[in-house]
C-alpha cells in the first residue's frame, strides 16, 4: 500500500474518482455522497478513522459485521486512492456550532421527545429504531433536522413498517427485521422480537412508512428541535 496518496490534488484523478463512487459507492451513500444506506461521507469524520489511509483500508478491506464490503478486487489501489482523493473534495467539514443547547437536547431526547424508548444510545434505550451511538459521525445537522420534523422523508433502510396479521385476528405491528419471500421478522413497540412464516399468518405486508411520532415539529418547539439536534451531533460513539 502506498504511504501518501498519489491522487491527492489531482483534477483527473479526482473527477476519476467521482465516476468509479457513482457507480460502486453511490447506491448505499448517495449521488453526492450525503448518506443513505450508508453513512453521510462529505462530514469528514469517519468511523473506521479519518486519514486516507484508513479510508484506504476500509474501502479495500470493509468493515467486518457490516454492510461494507471488500473492494480490492473491483476497484484495485489505483481507484481506491482516486475515490478517496473524489471524497476529500466532497467534504465540506462544517466547523461552525450548532445553535442549539446539546445539554437541554440531551433532556428532551430522554424525556419530553421520549426518543430512548426506540432508540439506543451506548447501552441506553430502546432497539426499535435505528441507533444513535454514532449518529453525529455519521449524519449532517441538516439530515437529523429533517428527520425529526418530517419522518417520513428518507426512512432508514431496514426500518420499514411490517404489519401482520393472524389467523385468530391479532394484528401485530411493528419495524423491520427481517423479510423475505417465506416469512418476516420484526421487532414491535414494546421491544418484542416476532417471527412469522407467511404460510402461518393470514397476512403480512410492509409499508414504506415510519413508526417514529410525525408530530415532533407539533410537540416540541423550533428552538427545542435544534436542541435535540444539537444533542444527537454529539453523540459519536467509540472511535
Amino acid at each position: 500500500m502506498a504511504a501518501q496518496n498519489p491522487y491527492l490534488g489531482d483534477a483527473k484523478g479526482i473527477e476519476s474518482g467521482r465516476e468509479i463512487f457513482r457507480i460502486y459507492c453511490a447506491p448505499c451513500h448517495g449521488l453526492k455522497a450525503e448518506g443513505g444506506r450508508g453513512p453521510d461521507l462529505t462530514l469528514g469524520v469517519y468511523n473506521a478513522g479519518d486519514t486516507d489511509q484508513d479510508l484506504f483500508r476500509v474501502i479495500m478491506s470493509g468493515v467486518q459485521g457490516s454492510e461494507m464490503p471488500e473492494y480490492s478486487e473491483k476497484l484495485g489501489a489505483d481507484n481506491t486512492w482516486r475515490v478517496i482523493s473524489y471524497l476529500r473534495t466532497a467534504a465540506k467539514k462544517d466547523t461552525t456550532s450548532w445553535k442549539g443547547s446539546a445539554a437541554n437536547g440531551e433532556t428532551l431526547f430522554w424525556d419530553k421527545a421520549g426518543c430512548g424508548g426506540c432508540h439506543l444510545v451506548g447501552n441506553r434505550g430502546g432497539i426499535m429504531g435505528p441507533d444513535l451511538t454514532q449518529v453525529g459521525r455519521k449524519r449532517s445537522a441538516a439530515y437529523l433536522k429533517a428527520s425529526v420534523v418530517d419522518v417520513n422523508q428518507d426512512l432508514t433502510p431496514g426500518f420499514l413498517t411490517v404489519i401482520v396479521e393472524t389467523k385468530d385476528g391479532k394484528t401485530i405491528t411493528g419495524v423491520q427485521r427481517g423479510y423475505d419471500t417465506f416469512s418476516a421478522q420484526l421487532v414491535d413497540a414494546k421491544g418484542v422480537y416476532h417471527s412469522f412464516y407467511k404460510e402461518d399468518v393470514k397476512s403480512i405486508k410492509r409499508e414504506a412508512r415510519s413508526l417514529m411520532p410525525s408530530t415532533y415539529s407539533k410537540v416540541l418547539t423550533s428552538a427545542e428541535v435544534d436542541d435535540l439536534v444539537a444533542y444527537m451531533m454529539l453523540l459519536r460513539g467509540k472511535q
